[in-house]
């Protein structure tokens, strides 16, 4: 496994409007199967209140065949959203 460290932006908001955590790693392109660990960004955020803060990350690139199996399962997690039935529904 391949290790980088980068330094990274973190966004976390906890209103009645957006429930949200982002981390943006800056200098390096994120691919699937890649996994990033955040360095000194708080886990939670009182309800009401937005933190923006920059901090470390250490991004660890994955092999060739994990970034093929996060592609193939990536794909049939998506279309398990297109699952439609129909079923036959009884007038009552």
């Amino acid at each position: 496994m391949r290790r980088i460290e980068v330094p990274c932006t973190v966004d976390i908001e906890q209103t009645a409007d957006s429930l949200h955590a982002h981390v943006v790693p800056e200098g390096i392109e994120i691919q699937p199967g890649d996994r990033v660990l955040v360095h000194g960004a708080p886990s939670r955020v009182a309800f009401g209140d937005r933190l923006e803060l920059r901090c470390s990350a250490t991004v660890i690139r994955a092999t060739a065949l994990g970034r093929l199996w996060a592609q193939i399962s990536g794909l049939l997690e998506f279309t398990a959203l297109y699952e439609v039935g129909f079923e036959r529904r009884e007038a009552p």
